[in-house]
């Protein structure tokens, strides 16, 4: 089959048309929920083993049971906090809600002040409070005598999506600028250059906004049961082996039904997971190098308007049908082999969905096309002799219905077999192409139908046409065919002359296309045996 008959720049530019509307809608991500879909499907069961390091001591169940109501004095995490002291953890951090002070009993504060700087290496969450209504967006810290022995403070701003599933967080973040490492980040104590995509806006930051940077997806090393977890009451009560807390990363939090935030993970759907263990997850994956980085939104863009711009340049290429097979399967083959192999998600709807409309508009061409090609004679160009028979029948109909006249004209070019013989089958070809152009330029109305039926036989419907209607349109078209010379083989000049007949009605009840098609067969062969170059035409008067 031909390749889409346009020439090489206009192929480039109807490709970069397409792309940019492919890389605008990347832009304004459009089909999200189906870049979700896709990266969910790749991301789901890519669990990997957490750091060794990292341990969970729960606020569970059984520890609200045992102790009693939440919230518990200050000086029992004071306690607990002193046992992973004495046992030699690396570093702690303590997931409470600590942001005001202890009303009833300021001693709680200073115990748990104390025993957090007997450790030394506690870290301590920050809280965003969202603006909301007439009130600003704010920072939720530690109270002071607490923050002040802590050894880092860091923000539990999780990023949910929404759809309501937590994929990546940002690993900085403030009000006024994003300066509190992620608590998963603070917990793991990565050093050295931050990953992840950049804020886009870093001079537009004002001191009442909550500001974020170093976007990330998180790689979940699987559900919450593959990090080793302790329960609070247990440890508080001694009955943990102190050599299974020795250097470990720590993280102390709720993970007690009812009370726990609760987080649906890509790797979670039947069951949910807790902001303890989504902050577990951030620390293995920065641990152990796992973490998932997007490209610059500009390149993302880019990439996505490429590929459906290569796409439509391959579909107007001789193996069209197969760039369309291999276009949609090779996009997401290369946004799984970036995430599995780079640790770069490219999110691929965009140029899926630019492709499938490209290959859409396609199909659709080619479908016409072959329509065109069913119905066209292929050297002319005209209709041919199905199409010819086709028209007739509508035609005949139509004016049936109307009553309106019908003018049917058969044409023949005048010794056409004398200048084959003469001047070989590409003279011949010539001769036929321009005719066939002079008689198409004949069909002027949009009803008008012209067509190639034989070797040298052509055909005009003319519907709506009084043969005096006729009449003019033939003397006008042997007038011109007149005028034609092509060149023979020897160098001479062709002069071409038609003969032509006409048969025009209006088609009654008891007629039929073919009384019309043997009446101007009739006007035709008439009109040979008067002499050729002319016409016969028969009105019935």
């Amino acid at each position: 089959m031909k390749p889409l008959a346009l020439s090489w720049p206009q192929r480039l530019a109807l490709s970069a048309l397409v792309g940019g509307l492919a890389a605008v809608a990347s832009h304004w991500q459009w089909f999200w929920q189906q870049d979700e879909a896709v990266y969910d499907a790749y991301v789901g069961a890519w669990d990997y083993p957490p750091d060794p390091r990292l341990l969970i001591v729960a606020i569970d169940d059984s520890s609200l049971q045992q102790i009693g109501q939440w919230p518990w004095p200050r000086s029992t995490h004071a306690r607990l906090l002193d046992r992973l002291t004495e046992a030699g953890s690396a570093r702690v951090v303590l997931d409470l809600m600590l942001s005001e002070p202890d009303r009833q009993d300021a001693a709680q504060d200073a115990d748990l002040a104390a025993a957090i700087r007997r450790n030394g290496r506690v870290v301590l969450p920050v809280l965003a409070a969202p603006a909301s209504g007439p009130n600003m967006a704010e920072e939720l810290l530690p109270i002071p005598l607490i923050a002040a022995n802590a050894a880092t403070l860091g923000h539990t701003d999780i990023e949910v999506d929404a759809d309501g599933v937590a994929r990546g967080l940002y690993l900085t973040a403030g009000i006024g600028s994003p300066h509190w490492p992620a608590l998963g980040l603070a917990l793991a104590g990565a050093r050295g250059p931050l990953p992840g995509l950049r804020d886009p806006d870093p001079g537009q930051s004002s001191p009442y906004q909550w500001r974020r940077d170093h976007y990330v997806r998180v790689r979940y090393a699987g559900p919450p049961e593959r990090f080793p977890q302790v329960s609070y009451v247990d440890l508080l009560n001694g009955n943990v082996d102190p050599a299974l807390l020795r250097g470990r990363l720590v993280l102390v939090g709720m993970t007690a039904s009812g009370i726990a935030p609760r987080l649906l993970t890509p790797t979670t759907r039947e069951r949910w997971m807790s902001g303890s263990e989504y902050q577990a997850n951030v620390a293995s994956m920065l641990l152990t190098d796992k973490v998932i980085t997007l490209p610059p939104t500009l390149w993302r863009d880019l990439l996505s308007g490429l590929l459906v711009a290569l796409c439509c340049l391959g579909l107007s290429l001789p193996r069209a049908s197969a760039s369309a097979l291999l276009a949609l399967p090779s996009t997401l083959l290369l946004s799984f082999v970036l995430l599995r192999v780079g640790n770069l998600w490219f999110a691929p709807a965009a140029a899926l969905t630019g492709m499938l409309a490209v290959i859409c508009a396609w199909v659709l061409w080619r479908i016409s096309a072959w329509r065109r090609q069913a119905n066209s004679d292929a050297l002319t160009g005209l209709g041919n002799r199905l199409r010819f028979e086709q028209t007739l029948q509508q035609e005949h109909d139509a004016g049936r219905r109307s009553g309106r006249p019908l003018s049917l004209v058969l044409i023949d070019v005048d010794h056409f077999k004398h200048h084959n013989d003469m001047h070989g089958h590409q003279v011949g070809d010539t001769v036929l192409r321009l005719i066939a152009s002079e008689i198409g330029a004949h069909a002027r109305r949009p009803r008008d139908m012209a067509a190639r039926f034989g070797g040298d036989e052509f055909a005009l419907i003319l519907p709506d046409t009084a043969a005096d209607g006729a009449v003019q349109v033939i003397e006008d078209l042997l007038a011109r065919v007149r005028l034609l010379e092509v060149p023979g083989a020897q160098g001479e000049r062709i002069h071409i002359t038609l003969t032509v007949g006409v048969y025009t009605r209006v088609p009654a009840a008891s007629s039929e296309p073919r009384h019309f098609f043997e009446g101007a067969d009739a006007a035709l062969y008439k009109a040979k045996a008067a002499g050729r170059d002319g016409y016969m035409a028969d009105d019935g008067d």
